[in-house]
């Protein structure tokens, strides 16, 4: 048996809040589970789901896991997710065919998101 990624889930102190962002980014659709507890926003087909739950108090420090995304057009990538709220913290590269912005969401979880050809040297 095999097991499959369902969701990435995320603490917050005010889940539906968080839930409608990301809903926003990814354009994905905020299931209720339990509102004001638990929700999800869903993804297309063959993509996991984000969950957020609520703590009360959340983790603090460093990530040890966050989500990577990948798109063609890093830099309009970076000025959407921006706009929308997300904090640039970081960038880096691996030659120049691959590079990645770090980003904070509004609870300051981080996410990568890069742009480059993925498949370079496979």
């Amino acid at each position: 048996m095999a097991l499959s990624v369902e969701n990435i889930t995320f603490d917050s102190a005010d889940p539906d809040r968080l839930a409608e962002w990301w809903a926003r980014v990814v354009d994905g659709t905020v299931n209720a589970l339990a509102p004001g507890f638990f929700l999800t926003v869903s993804r297309p087909a063959g993509s996991p789901g984000l969950a957020f739950q609520k703590v009360d108090d959340p983790t603090p420090g460093k990530n040890r896991v966050h989500v990577d995304f990948h798109v063609a057009d890093l830099e309009s990538e970076v000025a959407r997710l921006v706009d929308l709220g997300a904090v640039e913290t970081g960038r880096g590269e691996a030659g120049p065919e691959f590079r990645w912005v770090v980003f904070a969401d509004p609870d300051g979880n981080a996410f990568c998101v890069a742009g480059g050809d993925l498949s370079a040297g496979t």
